[in-house]
């Protein structure tokens, strides 16, 4: 692997992390992509992260 490769590679691996995880309508926790329920207040109402393309101002 290049040093190039390595590089798009942790950032697809960060991406997956910072964008990709469910919220917890009830408690706001962050919860994993797989959950069903919150992890602090057992809530069923979890929603997907909102993500949006593009740089901050």
């Amino acid at each position: 692997m290049s040093s190039e490769e390595i590089v798009l590679d942790k950032k697809a691996l960060a991406q997956k992390y910072r964008l990709y995880y469910k919220i917890c309508r009830n408690c706001g926790a962050r919860n994993p992509p797989n959950a069903v329920k919150c992890r602090w207040c057992h809530s069923k109402n979890l929603r997907w992260k909102k993500r949006q393309r593009g740089f901050k101002k």
